[in-house]
């Protein structure tokens, strides 16, 4: 017996044959913008639709395989492997149609926050900030630091980075790094540190969608309060070095976004509004939404070390996530980028859950 629910995989294979219908039309591509949401969503139902058909396949292969089974013995051999092909392309489709997060195929804009621990803290925060940027050299994704304030020894008081993963993907970004948003606590010697003692110290991360159209924010011009300022540390290659960094205030909310990678203050503003709108954005859809407790809900409140939702402990190279208990010793694979194990789990994890809630 089949555990997918027939009634969803017909309205996927209804809105799959509607999407191409659509795509074949020369006047959507008169839009551009409605062309690629057209194009996000026919990719996303892409492998729902191959395991479906291979499915479909498998199973009047095995039907078949029994008829002739009546008549002759010989074909009763193929009968366990089909059935084994049918159970496991049948549980594939149930995982890929399960109850998905619906910013699971946006990019990101993530800010990475110094805490508690000074100096040490803020080499931290640049520490990460170098894990996910490897990260996302490992899959393609197009990186970029949008502003970063440097403490004194180069470390990170606060950085900005946009994440945008490459075009027809089923999952984007936000859908492997929305687990990432939390305190994120570190053990180790700092080279501050002349005795050789173990310090704990954290930096918080912030992370929330941008969708590739932010959706009408109504921003009022009088509620912001924009700074230009001389571009520095190490935003990335072009940074300027004249006065075309831009810091926006959202003065009603307190956010405030930074941007100094563009090669203009008029262009440096225009991104940072981008990132406002997605912020306010998320905020909103917080607000409204008392239900992101399962997503977003592991934001940071506070950057202090007891508010953690990850360890990084350097002297026994052991990493831990304690939201899921996953452990790990290879904190040095996974600071250069080798993510993925970790993220896998936290995926998993958040899968079963969704699976459990239905």
């Amino acid at each position: 017996m089949s555990s997918t629910s027939p009634s969803a995989i017909d309205d996927v294979v209804a809105e799959h044959q509607g999407l191409e219908l659509q795509l074949a039309d020369p006047a959507l591509h008169n839009d551009p913008a409605a062309a690629r949401r057209v194009g996000k969503r026919f990719a996303e139902l892409a492998p729902v639709m191959a395991t479906y058909r291979k499915l479909t396949v498998a199973r009047d292969d095995l039907e078949a395989a029994r008829e002739l089974a009546a008549d002759d013995a010989s074909f009763a051999e193929e009968i366990p492997a089909l059935e084994e092909a049918v159970a496991e392309l049948d549980a594939t489709l149930t995982d890929l149609l399960a109850p998905r997060d619906p910013h699971d195929g946006d990019d990101v804009v993530m800010e990475i926050k110094s805490g508690a621990g000074g100096e040490e803290s803020a080499l931290f925060a640049s520490d990460l900030a170098r894990m996910y940027l490897k990260y996302c050299e490992r899959h393609g994704w197009k990186a970029q630091i949008l502003g970063v304030t440097e403490s004194d020894l180069g470390g990170y008081k606060e950085a900005t980075i946009s994440v945008k993963a490459r075009e027809s993907v089923r999952d984007g970004v936000w859908s492997r790094l929305k687990f990432e948003g939390g305190v994120h606590r570190v053990q180790r010697v700092p080279v501050t540190e002349s005795q050789g003692r173990i310090h704990t110290s954290a930096a918080g991360v912030l992370i929330y969608p941008e969708p590739d159209e932010v959706e009408e924010v109504s921003i009022d011009e009088s509620d912001l309060r924009i700074d230009v300022y001389r571009s520095s540390g190490k935003g990335g290659q072009g940074v300027n070095t004249t006065d075309s960094a831009v810091r926006i205030t959202h003065l009603p909310t307190g956010i405030v976004v930074t941007c100094q990678n563009e090669r203009s203050q008029l262009q440096n503003k225009a991104r940072a509004m981008q990132v406002l709108a997605a912020r306010l954005q998320a905020a909103a859809e917080e607000e409204a939404d008392a239900a992101a407790a399962q997503g977003r809900a592991a934001q940071i409140r506070t950057v202090d070390r007891s508010e953690r939702i990850r360890t990084y402990n350097f002297p026994e190279n052991r990493i831990t996530d304690h939201r899921i208990g996953y452990k790990a010793n290879n904190l040095d694979a996974v600071l250069a980028g080798d993510m993925d194990g970790l993220l896998d789990a936290l995926v998993g994890a958040d899968r079963q859950a969704r699976l459990a809630a239905e």
